[in-house]
């Protein structure tokens, strides 16, 4: 692992690939560096499947309107999760957890699933 302390120190905070670096943030808010590892087996057919999915998703997200991406962001934020309201959405449309959202917009007043 390589420290990138200087870059942070700096106001720089890298995410992804970076020439041969990724660099994240952990969950503690400190930012980690390390060599890429390309793969070394081509993938799965389950991890192309889930890789399909979370595509899919993402579509899926683009065709909401802006209202409607808007309102699944606020209520990840007034439901104080640690998530975004993509993530919020990736989450319900992967697994039709019908009752965490449910959930979600009663303890937020807002509507996110008809």
């Amino acid at each position: 692992m390589i420290n990138n302390a200087i870059l942070s120190h700096f106001g720089l905070n890298p995410t992804g690939d970076w020439g041969p670096l990724t660099f994240y943030t952990n969950r503690r808010g400190k930012p980690v560096a390390f060599l890429k590892a390309p793969p070394t087996k081509p993938p799965t057919a389950r991890q192309t499947y889930q890789r399909n999915a979370f595509r899919l998703v993402g579509r899926l997200w683009q065709t909401l309107t802006n209202q409607q991406r808007a309102t699944w962001e606020t209520a990840s934020r007034t439901a104080s999760l640690s998530i975004t309201g993509y993530n919020l959405f990736l989450y319900y449309t992967l697994t039709n957890d019908t009752a965490a959202i449910r959930t979600i917009e009663q303890q937020t007043g807002l509507t996110l699933i008809t």
